[in-house]
């Protein structure tokens, strides 16, 4: 369904309508029209457009017009040339996965997970009406396990009031440990033929990480080349044999929101990931979205990507 759709090879536009200072020189300006023109050239079907609840709301939870209009323009820019567009709520009112945020409450408190759906609504009302080019996600990056039977029931209800607005709109939902794919096989089936499952893959983390001081999971002085990594098809093929067999199961298929390599890197070990990474997406029909466009460490239009970002993109 997501390749036929044109959901099949993406990039993130991260950075923009969040994880940033939310000043009105970033929201305006630090994506532009010429780069959903100069993605288009690279031959990507879509974006993945990350926002943040406080763009769109106020801190009483009523709504910021100027932040829907930001959307509307995204979504405008992206159809213009020729990309469709999933929007992804990375940050909603009570959680983060960046437990600097400070987002706390949402898994226990029914009145955020209202403010939630009622978000969704009101997303679904505006942008829910094209559903051949406009894909919602649900939330990014469940992290506890411990939340997974609360998550389950909260993007239950949210499909069903997303549905009564928008029937035919595709919904990704993920999973926790930072939508792991592992993780996958702990979601419930899919309300409808239009759920789908998203996961993402950083991995292996001490590669793709490497130098990264935001995660205590690795040593961010250790330095590790791409024939150290333990990066080959075999190791996916077995990382995402779980989720693989749960989509299976369900009728329904994958999507890889985010992947992607640390600027520390060499670029020519990144390129040598994303093809190894991108050979099992293939095989498996598996829509996916590079992590990311333009800066936030992993900017795939950077100038040190010059030398090799041809090839890059035809890897995608």
């Amino acid at each position: 369904m997501l390749k036929e759709m044109g959901f099949y090879k993406g990039v993130n536009l991260g950075g923009w309508l969040s994880q940033c200072d939310y000043s009105d020189e970033r929201l305006d300006h630090f994506i532009e029209e010429k780069d959903f023109e100069t993605i288009a050239s690279w031959g990507l079907d879509h974006v993945r457009v990350p926002f943040d609840y406080n763009v769109i709301e106020n801190e009483d939870g009523s709504y910021q017009e100027e932040g829907f209009r930001r959307i509307s323009r995204a979504v405008q820019n992206a159809l213009k040339n020729g990309l469709n567009i999933v929007l992804d709520l990375h940050k909603t009112a009570g959680f983060s996965f960046d437990s600097g945020e400070k987002e706390l409450g949402f898994f226990e408190d029914e009145a955020l997970q209202e403010r939630f759906y009622r978000l969704w609504e009101e997303m679904a009302k505006r942008f829910g009406h094209d559903p051949e080019h406009v894909v919602f996600e649900l939330l990014n990056e469940v992290t506890d396990q411990s939340f997974s039977k609360t998550w389950n029931r909260i993007a239950d209800t949210c499909i069903k009031r997303i549905r009564a607005i928008a029937p035919e709109v595709v919904i990704l939902v993920g999973s926790y440990w930072n939508n792991s794919a592992s993780a996958v096989k702990d979601l419930d089936p899919p309300q409808d033929e239009r759920v789908v499952y998203n996961f993402h893959c950083y991995e292996p983390l001490r590669f793709t990480h490497q130098g990264a001081t935001w995660t205590d999971a690795i040593d961010p002085k250790e330095r590790v080349a791409f024939e150290d990594s333990g990066t080959t098809e075999a190791f996916f093929e077995d990382l995402f044999e779980s989720a693989i067999q749960k989509a299976e199961e369900n009728g329904t298929e994958l999507y890889c929101g985010e992947y992607g390599v640390i600027d520390v890197a060499k670029p020519e070990d990144t390129l040598k990931w994303y093809r190894v990474i991108n050979r099992v997406f293939e095989k498996h029909g598996i829509g996916r979205a590079a992590w990311s466009y333009k800066e936030m460490d992993f900017g795939l239009s950077d100038r040190r990507m010059d030398g090799v970002r041809a090839e890059l993109i035809q890897v995608l």
